[in-house]
């Protein structure tokens, strides 16, 4: 059985179609001054899956995540499989600073303490949160389901990551696809100018494909973008894991000079053109 949270509802039901299972109905709603409502709609298994990603509003999804999880442990529910796509508050997973709060750590707890018995998310902000359950936690990669996206609609494409952080990302990509991939690096020519260009490979003529795992404000891709522009790339996509997309981000990075964006249904938008349902129900599969 497969419950999806307000923010993965279609998620929820391609992951329940792939597997074959039924989809719980959820019913959410607002009070007047912001408190969350649900209620489970039917009845429950033994065994059930809750798939809902904690991006904006995160504060609301994860009050949601943890009602729902509660409710169906207290509904007799002995496994709860959670499928949380998008992992809010994962971008600080240890203390940097004397006196900042570690907010995946006190995530994880709270999901834990509401009744998950497993966690999976896809494409971590750092793959070391998995560390922070006390139950098993998996995280899975978005990279094949994107590599099959673009190797369908780009022909011997050049895979390049924004920088060397995402470097992992365009390697993955680029060994399923058995093309070719760089990063953009940034050489000090003297104390006040440093040149950004391809670390090893030109990209005069070529079709580019820029990778990274979340796009929120867009201003590295839009670096890249008119750094590759610069350089005469032909024709650039750009695509992303996670298409968090704060405000005008998607206009920015078109103006830049992207041909087209791409990113997955781990988070509700436009260009969610990329499912990770089959990931995710093969995932299930291996574990039940």
């Amino acid at each position: 059985m497969i419950i999806g949270g307000s923010s993965s509802q279609k998620l929820a039901a391609n992951i329940a179609r792939e597997m074959d299972d039924i989809l719980c109905p959820l019913e959410t709603r607002k009070f007047p001054d912001g408190e969350r409502y649900i209620r489970i709609n039917g009845d429950v298994d033994e065994g059930v899956v809750v798939v809902q990603s904690t991006g904006y509003p995160q504060d609301e999804n994860l009050m949601e995540l943890f009602l729902i999880l509660k409710t169906i442990r207290r509904m007799g529910v002995k496994k709860i499989r959670t499928v949380i796509p998008y992992f809010g508050y994962g971008r600080q997973e240890k203390s940097f600073n004397h006196g900042e709060a570690i907010s995946a750590e006190v995530v994880s707890h709270l999901i834990q303490q509401s009744g998950a018995s497993e966690v999976y998310s896809i494409n971590l902000h750092e793959e070391s949160i998995c560390n922070l359950f006390n139950i098993p936690a998996y995280n899975l990669s978005a990279m094949p389901a994107i590599a099959n996206f673009i190797g369908d609609n780009v022909d011997n494409p050049l895979i390049l990551a924004p920088d060397n952080g995402a470097m992992s990302f365009a390697n993955e990509i680029s060994k399923i696809l058995n093309c070719e991939s760089d990063y953009l690096e940034k050489i000090r020519l003297s104390p006040d100018n440093v040149q950004t260009k391809t670390k090893n490979l030109d990209v005069n003529g070529r079709d580019v494909v820029i990778i990274d795992d979340i796009i929120s404000t867009g201003g590295t891709i839009v670096n890249a973008c008119n750094i590759l522009k610069e350089l005469g790339a032909n024709r650039i996509m750009v695509s992303c894991v996670h298409p968090v997309l704060v405000e005008d981000a998607l206009l920015k990075i078109y103006t830049a000079g992207a041909d087209d964006v791409v990113g997955t249904d781990t988070l509700k938008s436009e260009i969610s053109a990329v499912s990770v349902a089959n990931l995710v129900a093969d995932a299930l599969k291996k574990s039940s």
